[in-house]
Order: C-alpha cells, then structure tokens, then sequence
C-alpha cells in the first residue's frame, strides 16, 4: 500500500506516493530522476549515495523515503546556485579530485556537510572525516585537496556577522 508523502527537495515542494520498503536513493533516481545520486554498494559502505537531509549528509541507500517525510533534501543538482557551481564542486573541478566520477557527487556532498559543521579543517581532519566515502580510481591526495581548497572558498563565501 502506497504512503504519501511531502518533503522538500532542491529547494521544490515535493509529493509523491511511494512504497513503503521504496529507499531514499531510489525515489531520488526513480521517482525524480534525480540521477546524480549513485548506487555504489546499497550497503551504506561507500557514500555514493550522499545527499543532505537537513543540511546533515546522510546515506540515502540506508534510509526509507518515509523517512524524510517533512525534510529538505539536497542532492548533488541541488547544491548549486544559480548556474554557478557550489566551491565544492568548483574544487573538485579545479584539483582533479576525480577520476571516473562515479564517487564525485557523494565525496562532494559529504565534503560539503562536513565544512559547513567545521570550516577549519587539516588534512588528517578531511582524510578521517571522508573514510565513509570510498574511491576505487584515486589515491585521495587530489580528494582532500579539493575538500581543503573548497573549505577556504566556503569559508571565503561565507557571511559575515
């Protein structure tokens, strides 16, 4: 039996009827066509699926879409603004943090979750903080270059008070 549900997202009221067994990752892909959002391992072991669920980043193979009932959800489309990319992604984009690129969305919205909890971050800060995200193609080092320089772009956009 179908649930209704309403949430928000990329900033768009959304409802939508789903299954009640239907993930958060497959409604984002299936039901949205939300495609940016990949299913690498649907064990939550690899981050693929990371999008924002309240500006927390979360694993959307390891959560039902009821579950979001009533949140905002922000995928990898959502997370620039206005045509421009987010730093983060413009950082991935400028150091190379990515090779085949099926991580990138992932490793992108997980970086970008974790600045914005702390935008002071060291290397060993990033390399801890990212080991839920895995990449089969790079050896991290152009990965947590790209999270160091977009936490300064971040922190440089950032208002101040």
């Amino acid at each position: 039996m179908a649930i209704s549900i309403r949430l928000t997202v990329n900033d768009a009221p959304v409802t939508a009827e789903v299954e009640p067994h239907t993930l958060l990752v497959q409604f984002l892909r299936d039901k949205l066509r939300l495609t940016g959002t990949h299913i690498g391992c649907d064990t939550a072991q690899c981050g693929a699926c990371t999008v924002h669920l309240n500006g927390r980043a979360v694993k959307a193979c390891n959560m039902l879409a009821v579950q979001a009932e009533g949140a905002d959800v922000t995928t990898i489309e959502g997370l620039a603004a206005n045509g421009a990319l987010h730093p983060m992604q413009a950082a991935f984009r400028e150091c190379h943090g990515l090779q085949c690129g099926f991580c990138t969305p992932g490793m992108v919205m997980s970086a970008a979750a974790l600045v914005a909890q702390n935008p002071d971050l060291t290397e060993a800060d990033v390399r801890r903080q990212l080991d839920g995200n895995l990449c089969r193609c790079t050896g991290y080092h152009n990965i947590v270059k790209a999270v160091l320089e977009g936490a300064a772009a971040m922190k440089a956009d950032a208002p101040r008070a």
